[in-house]
């Protein structure tokens, strides 16, 4: 197997566990927060949801990253990848450290969640897309 094909397969899962993430949170607001209501524990599950969403797109990001031989530091890959591709969405989450959850940034957050999914998928798929036409090429 080629490697732009290999990229594609680790998109492809990568966005198969966007799916799993995307119908918990579908499933976390449309009935754990309708029964169980606003509380620390709902802010725990809505702020790990999000987290969740964020390490998967930064495991994507790290494999592109990877293809592209974009040397990334062995010790340090982590926060050069976020000053180059995510650096502003990570930041929510040290937020929270001491459990003092804010629901309106939690329902912020999942609102650009909401508007940012569509937008992520479709540029996954675009890139893919730019994969096998490379992959086609050489």
């Amino acid at each position: 197997m080629n490697p732009t094909s290999l990229l594609n397969d680790e998109i492809d899962r990568g966005l198969l566990a966007i799916d799993k993430i995307d119908a918990t949170v579908q499933e976390f607001q449309n009935e754990v927060l309708v029964v169980s209501g606003r509380t620390k524990m709902t802010a725990m599950i809505a702020a790990q949801l999000l987290e969740n969403f964020y390490t998967c797109l930064e495991t994507i990001f790290l494999r592109i990253s990877q293809f592209f031989e974009n040397n990334l530091p062995k010790d340090q890959w982590h926060a050069a990848l976020l000053d180059r591709i995510l650096r502003r969405f990570r930041h929510f989450k040290r937020c929270y450290f001491e459990l003092d959850y804010d629901w309106a940034r939690l329902d912020y957050l999942l609102d650009v969640y909401r508007r940012a999914l569509p937008l992520v998928r479709m540029d996954l798929d675009s890139f893919k897309s730019f994969l096998k036409a490379l992959g086609s090429d050489s």
